[in-house]
Order: structure tokens, then C-alpha cells, then sequence
């Protein structure tokens, strides 16, 4: 009887230690689901390479698309078509729709629109959250739903990279390059034009511990594509004016047509006789002077590695809110043929990229 007994017990035992076995490896092969919501259109310049470090940095720590993770991407475009707030609250409902389908591990957020109205939605939901791109201040955004207790300890279920835009250094670069008496600051009326504007103003507010500007500096906000027309006329008949910092992003003219980075750039290239630094990487390649400014796909990558580390256990409340850390040093040597300036040896053997198209 004793063993009888003894014998039900080791195959109960067996039974337990090998379902138990199972359904860990059940739990360690269970694909997690990442779901990704750009403010912008498909390959627009500012979108596609943070999505691409996102991508890349996810693939780095072993996170594959199709093997252990299954990636789904919603593109708002509320940039170039669905700019108002009425057709951007309409993709943010399309958008959390499909994450309630979808039913992901974690949501990334790319860009002000897209965290503003799909990620703060979800503050305290159980999916996890990571925001790429930030321009506003994550302390404005608190203010309108309590994310975030502070930036070095989130505490709830959201994280992310904020874009610091780096334009004090831009500023320090170009002026070992030109002589600079005033840098105008183009900004536009869109929530992302603002937040630029507020970010330029809280990097360029001196203290302590940052170095002195080494020109003046004034700020243009433009309203209209016909107003940004003027604007270049005016910077370019004035010769107080050594150069221009270019964060239009978005305008519209009288007739409602919308013009985006892409056609401003083109515009500026055409009519502006003066250097411009721009926000960002990809507005150097697209023929801007350039300068020192933020590396899109860089930020993407601090994303996803953020985003990894969740996947993999970690709780984003514990995972601090960094700035985007890595300034490319970017040139266009054909806007700089065509502008007249040479670029010193020293300063053009250090860049990251130069681009000559």
C-alpha cells in the first residue's frame, strides 16, 4: 500500500514538474505584441528615423518582428492632412481603437500629437507606455493628466526621450564658422511650432553653468506661408541679421493649402541668402546650412532601448525621462558652395555627416 502510495506521489510529482516546465516555456516563447502611433505620414523626415532607431534598437536586444515580438504601426499624418484638432482627435480615436484590438505589451509613441492624445489616455492603463520625440515640456503635459510624479522617477506607466534641441551649441558651432550679430528664431502657430519656441527659449536661458551666447538672438513666429515668403525678404535685406534658425514645420496659405517642412526647406533654398541651422538632422540633409542639432534616429534607438527593457521585465515608473543625448554635427557643403562660406578644416573633420546634395 506504502508503495502504491509512493508511486502516485512521483507521478503526480512528474506531472507538476513537467506542466510546470511547459507552461514557463509557454510564458518565455509568448510573443509580445508593440504597437507604434507616429503623429506623422509614412517616411516623412522627422517620423521615419525615429520609428527606424526604434526598430533597430529593438532588434539590438534581441526583440525581432515575427519571432518574438509582433510590431503594428498606426500613422496619424497629422502633419501634412489631418492638421486640425478636430481631424487629429479623430486618428487619436482611430488609433486607440486599434490598440484596444491589438491588445499590446507596450505602446510607443512618436512625436506631441501622438502622445498628447493616444499615450495620455492610457496613463495608469495597464499597457506600458515610451514617448519618442517630446517637444513640449513633460511638466505641461502633467498638468493636464498626472503621468509622471517627476523625470528622474516617472512612477506611473509611462517614459520616454524628450527632444532637446541643442541650439546652444548650434549657435557656438556656427559662430566658429561666421561672424554672427543676430540669429533669428522662425517658429509657426501648430502646438509643435509652440512647443519648439518654449524649448529654444528654456535652452537659450542663461545661467550658471552655460556658456555666454556669442550673438543676439530674436524670435518670428509665422502665421501664413505668405508671411514666411516676407519673412526671408526681411532677413535677407537686413544686415543686422547673420543667420536664421529654421522650426517653421507647418503653414498654410490663404487658400487652405498646407505646406510642410519638405516645401519650406525648398523655399528657403530658393530665396533665402543667408546660412540656417535646423532642429533637427534631416533638415541639414535636405539642404539647410547646418550645424549641431538633434540626430533623429539616435533618439529613436534611446526609445527602444527603453522600450526593450520594458518587454523585458522592467517597470517604465522606475525608468527615467532622458534627453535626447546625441547632437550630430551635420554640414550641407552644396548650400555652403552656394551661400559662399567655407567651413575650417578642424570643424569640418569633426562633423558626422556632410551631405552635398
Amino acid at each position: 500500500m506504502r508503495a502504491t502510495y509512493i508511486k502516485v506521489f512521483l507521478i503526480l510529482l512528474s506531472f507538476f514538474i513537467t506542466t510546470t516546465l511547459f507552461a514557463n516555456n509557454v510564458a518565455a516563447r509568448k510573443i509580445k505584441r508593440v504597437f507604434i502611433v507616429c503623429s506623422y505620414e509614412k517616411n516623412n523626415i522627422c517620423g521615419q528615423p525615429q520609428y527606424d532607431g526604434i526598430i533597430s534598437a529593438l532588434g539590438e536586444n534581441g526583440w525581432i518582428n515575427g519571432k518574438n515580438i509582433t510590431i503594428a504601426t498606426y500613422y496619424m499624418d497629422t502633419k501634412k492632412n489631418n492638421n486640425t484638432p478636430v481631424l487629429i482627435k479623430k486618428q487619436a480615436n482611430i488609433a486607440l481603437a486599434k490598440i484596444q484590438d491589438f491588445v499590446p505589451d507596450i505602446v510607443i509613441t512618436v512625436d506631441d500629437n501622438a502622445f498628447r492624445t493616444v499615450a495620455l489616455p492610457l496613463v495608469d492603463k495597464p499597457t506600458k507606455s515610451v514617448f519618442s520625440g517630446m517637444n513640449n515640456q513633460p511638466e505641461e503635459y502633467n498638468r493636464v493628466v498626472h503621468f509622471m510624479e517627476n523625470r528622474k522617477k516617472p512612477g506611473h506607466n509611462i517614459t520616454g526621450v524628450y527632444e532637446k534641441l541643442h541650439v546652444r551649441e548650434s549657435l557656438q558651432v556656427l559662430s566658429k564658422i561666421i561672424a554672427l550679430k543676430k540669429v533669428r528664431i522662425l517658429t509657426d502657430i501648430s502646438p509643435t511650432g509652440k512647443a519648439i519656441s518654449r524649448q529654444v527659449k528654456i535652452e537659450l536661458k542663461p545661467s550658471d553653468n552655460t556658456i555666454s551666447l556669442p550673438c543676439q538672438i530674436d524670435y518670428h513666429t509665422i502665421k501664413s506661408w505668405e508671411e514666411y515668403g516676407n519673412e526671408i525678404k526681411a532677413i535677407n535685406s537686413d544686415p543686422a541679421i547673420s543667420a536664421y534658425y529654421l522650426a517653421t514645420l507647418l503653414l498654410k496659405d490663404a487658400s487652405g493649402t498646407t505646406y510642410t517642412a519638405p516645401d519650406i526647406i525648398s523655399y528657403s533654398l530658393k530665396h533665402a541668402k543667408k546660412p540656417a541651422m535646423g532642429p533637427n538632422y534631416a533638415f541639414i540633409k535636405l539642404g539647410l546650412f547646418g550645424g549641431a542639432s538633434v540626430d533623429f534616429f539616435a533618439m529613436g534607438r534611446q526609445a527602444g532601448k527603453m522600450a526593450s527593457t520594458i518587454l523585458k521585465g522592467g517597470n517604465p515608473g522606475k525608468l527615467p525621462i532622458q534627453d535626447a543625448r546625441r547632437i550630430a554635427l551635420v554640414f550641407n557643403l552644396k548650400r555652403a558652395r552656394t551661400l559662399g562660406i567655407n567651413i575650417p578644416q578642424d570643424i569640418f573633420l569633426a562633423a558626422d555627416e556632410v551631405f552635398d546634395n
